[in-house]
């Protein structure tokens, strides 16, 4: 086990270089072994994610080199195998094998899902989807198991219930190999669908309208190797983006698309933060003042919900009172209590959060509850005055490719430890 070390209340500059998406690599990894030969995917994050999922597929049978955030996967001896324990429930991206097995084999077993519990995260759309397309799905002793019968899958129209990423993109891993044409209608429109759909065009598939709502998918018989390059991570550029309106004197954001965070950069703005946007850099300069502002989460193009908690601890620094409300993971909020231990004036009230400022925080001993509530917890240790330790930082390195070099390198002073024996914070 590890935990970070911040020594906060110091001023941030220079340059920080965004990474490959983690959402989309955590699909498109599973994605690659629908190809008969083999797939490069460049700019892949160096994240534990990503280590968990190649060593999925190594057990598979898939031969991996990773090196520069290049990943090589040659699947042509990836095998079917069950994959009810071990990493498969370490991550919550490990339920995209279900789509990828089924277009690949037809059938499959795997373990139900994990990663951070944000609350009920179901997977119903999942499975409705894959048994419109003619799979059979039950749940055994904790594993999902997958089967097809003699016809295989079947391309049909599939209505999603409610706008799911994770559900989409099974749905297409399942439906580019099956016979006929899928309709997936009220389709998720996230930056990362079109990555992954890119993919699998580039490997030969016909997919059109990824991006829309309604997503058209001819079935292909084969699949082939092909080079790919992930998008930048709009999260980890958000997560930067205001760490540097918090802490910084100047600092510049590279490899961002503006596209991609215009909800985002709508409430910096409305918020007072002063930045320059060019073609794929955003420089952030320092703010005298900022105004509070309210927040909702909606399915993109609105207000992420990955990044409602990396912006909490700028909402601290604002005068007034905001409200957060996460209208697609109403309990994620497991921020607030570690927050109010290092000073600061917020509280849950059902499912809102309320927040009044500005507060001063001070260092204090806080837990990452989860990935996202991990990047808020660095933002606020560095904001802080004295010295914040955060424990079961594991979370926070499924997700942030180098965050320690990253922030070191703008002049923050972080440090990451083993930890020689378990430490219990007492609330």
């Amino acid at each position: 086990m590890k935990k970070i070390i911040i020594n906060g209340n110091r001023p941030l500059s220079g340059e920080v270089c965004i990474s490959g998406a983690k959402n989309s690599a955590v699909a498109l990894i599973p994605a690659a072994i629908l190809a008969d030969s083999p797939v490069t995917l460049e700019g892949v994050p160096d994240i534990q994610d990503v280590h968990s999922l190649i060593e999925i597929l190594e057990i598979m049978g898939a031969k991996i080199t990773f090196s520069n955030n290049k990943l090589v996967i040659d699947p042509t001896n990836v095998v079917s195998i069950p994959m009810p324990t071990g990493k498969i429930n370490s991550l919550r991206a490990s339920y995209y094998f279900m789509g990828a097995l089924l277009g690949k084999f037809g059938e499959g077993v795997v373990g139900l899902p994990g990663g951070c519990y944000l609350g009920p995260r179901p997977i119903d759309l999942h499975i409705k989807g894959f048994e419109a397309l003619g799979a059979e799905i039950t749940n055994e002793h904790g594993a999902m198991y997958l089967r097809t019968d003699e016809e295989g899958l079947q391309g049909t129209r599939i209505f999603m219930d409610m706008v799911s990423i994770g559900a989409t993109i099974n749905v297409m891993l399942a439906a580019v190999k099956a016979k006929g044409k899928t309709i997936i209608e009220n389709a998720a429109r996230e930056p990362e669908i079109i990555d992954v759909a890119t993919l699998l065009n580039n490997m030969g598939a016909k997919i059109r309208g990824a991006g829309t709502d309604i997503i058209r998918i001819e079935g292909v018989e084969q699949l082939h190797g092909c080079r790919h390059s992930i998008i930048p991570d709009r999260i980890e550029a958000g997560t930067y983006l205001a760490l540097a309106a918090a802490v910084g004197e100047g600092i510049k954001v590279r490899n961002v698309i503006y596209e991609h965070l215009e909800s985002f950069i709508a409430k910096l703005q409305e918020m007072g933060v002063n930045m320059t946007i060019e073609e794929d850099t955003i420089e952030v300069h320092p703010s005298k003042e900022l105004k509070m502002t309210t927040i909702k989460t909606y399915p993109y193009p609105g207000f992420a919900t990955d990044l409602q908690q990396p912006i909490t601890p700028l909402l601290l620094k604002a005068n007034g009172t905001g409200e957060i409300v996460d209208s697609i993971y109403s309990q994620r909020t497991k921020h607030i209590p570690e927050l109010v231990r290092m000073g600061a004036n917020a509280s849950i009230e059902g499912n809102m959060i309320v927040i009044n400022g500005p507060s001063k925080l001070q260092g204090a001993e806080v837990v990452a509850s989860d990935l996202r509530a991990g990047a808020c917890l660095v933002t606020a240790g560095l904001m802080a005055e004295g010295t914040t330790t955060i424990y079961d930082v594991e979370h926070i390195l499924r997700g942030y490719d180098h965050i320690i070099e990253k922030l070191t390198a703008l002049g923050a002073d972080i440090q990451m430890v083993e930890i020689e024996e378990e430490v219990e914070v007492t609330k």
